[in-house]
């Protein structure tokens, strides 16, 4: 078999400049709504985040949406409004970044980890049943690489053991399942507004409910558990307030909200784009036989933060690691999501051990995430499956 020359042996790279796994866009109306919002004399705790929290929440279809600091607050203000605290079991994904289970931690909780679905990656709602006990209080799902969990089985899950579902959907603004849009699914639904994610605040997080009490207990945790904000205050001529709860400085600035109103209505457009470079992966792969493409069950749309294959090791002579090497080498920047979170340091040294998730530890070592955003041209697109087929074919047995 004629295989061609790879970069990593000295051969010419398939590009001539990194292409990341995800990338932001700003256009100049976003540069003119933060400049706006410098000249509006609010440049935090003002109008624009409560402008921001109307959007999302009708983006989405939540009758309530709550604007933090960013994801890891977003999940944190959950696991707080959930009542986690000492002594409670939480059941969650080990094939999600770690901000997932911490925020357990941060409630002095206990994180128990489920395995995830061969298909999907996503949570398995058989393996969480079989792991609630008398201590469980919630189950935190996560929404792997922007397509939804099984959002029926787990809520009818939690409602039959009395648990609260949140679902981490930081993948996953603009998914939708059975015909409905992530967000309005769960009592409460988490997203991140990093740059790499659909739309952006700079740093942001959002926490969407159906409940209004919720809510405004959620925007208490986020403001130091003060009863009233600053510019209400103003408002009414008082300088009275009330710390009623032990909350955290999460607030987002009008100057994020005022970027995240600015790219907010542009989610459509650019979920189709992800959608069509997903496309073209998947058609270009499903002819490599050392390559796994992701599967997409029929009632749900994926919105595709991230794009990951599973390497067939058997069909290799090589190993993931050599592989990720020599496709950094053509310039292409993969990555990989996730290191199991119970594999850390950190959760290694509370007792967890390898081996107890076997397929989402066997998904790990043979995944790769490829680019994928939307300011990706035919061009890029082009490079990364012209570099992973040269790859793959060069390292076949």
């Amino acid at each position: 078999m004629s295989r061609a020359a790879l970069a990593i042996d000295g051969a010419a790279p398939t590009r001539a400049r990194m292409l990341p796994y995800g990338r932001h866009l700003v256009d100049d109306d976003d540069i003119a709504a933060v400049v706006g919002a410098l000249k509006s004399g609010w440049l935090t705790t003002g109008p624009a985040v409560d402008e921001f929290e109307g959007a999302f929440a009708k983006a989405t279809g939540a009758g309530e949406a709550v604007a933090v600091a960013n994801g890891t607050a977003a999940l944190h203000a959950a696991a707080f409004g959930a009542g986690i605290g000492p002594g409670d079991e939480v059941i969650t994904t080990p094939m999600t970044f770690a901000a997932t289970a911490n925020c357990v931690r941060y409630q002095g909780g206990t994180v128990v980890f489920a395995d995830v679905r061969r298909d999907t990656l996503n949570i398995d709602p058989a393996h969480v049943a079989a792991l609630v006990t008398p201590r469980t209080r919630a189950i935190i799902t996560v929404d792997y690489a922007g397509q939804p969990s099984d959002l029926d089985e787990l809520s009818a899950l939690a409602e039959r053991h009395g648990l609260a579902l949140i679902e981490d959907a930081s993948h996953a603004l603009g998914a939708t399942y059975r015909s409905r849009r992530v967000g309005s699914l769960a009592r409460m639904t988490t997203f991140s507004l990093h740059p790499v994610k659909h739309v952006t605040t700079g740093e942001g997080g959002m926490v969407t409910t159906d409940d209004p009490e919720l809510a405004a207990r959620l925007r208490r945790f986020r403001s130091h558990g003060i009863l009233s904000d600053f510019r209400r205050r103003e408002q009414a001529g008082s300088w009275v307030y009330d710390m009623a709860v032990l909350g955290f400085n999460y607030r987002l600035t009008d100057l994020q909200a005022a970027l995240g109103l600015s790219q907010l209505p542009k989610l459509d457009d650019w979920l189709a784009r992800r959608r069509a470079i997903a496309a073209r992966y998947t058609t270009a792969f499903a002819t490599l036989e050392a390559v796994e493409p992701p599967t997409v069950l029929p009632d749900r749309e994926c919105a595709w933060h991230i794009y990951v294959i599973r390497l067939r090791a058997d069909r290799l002579r090589v190993d993931r690691a050599r592989v990720f090497q020599a496709l950094r080498a053509e310039n292409i920047g993969v990555n990989v999501h996730y290191v199991p979170v119970p594999w850390h340091s950190y959760y290694a040294a509370l007792g967890y051990r390898k081996g107890a998730w076997p397929v989402a530890e066997d998904a790990y070592e043979r995944m790769i995430t490829l680019p994928i955003f939307p300011g990706m041209t035919d061009a890029d697109v082009a490079d990364v499956i012209a570099a992973m087929t040269k790859v793959v074919e060069h390292y076949a047995r």
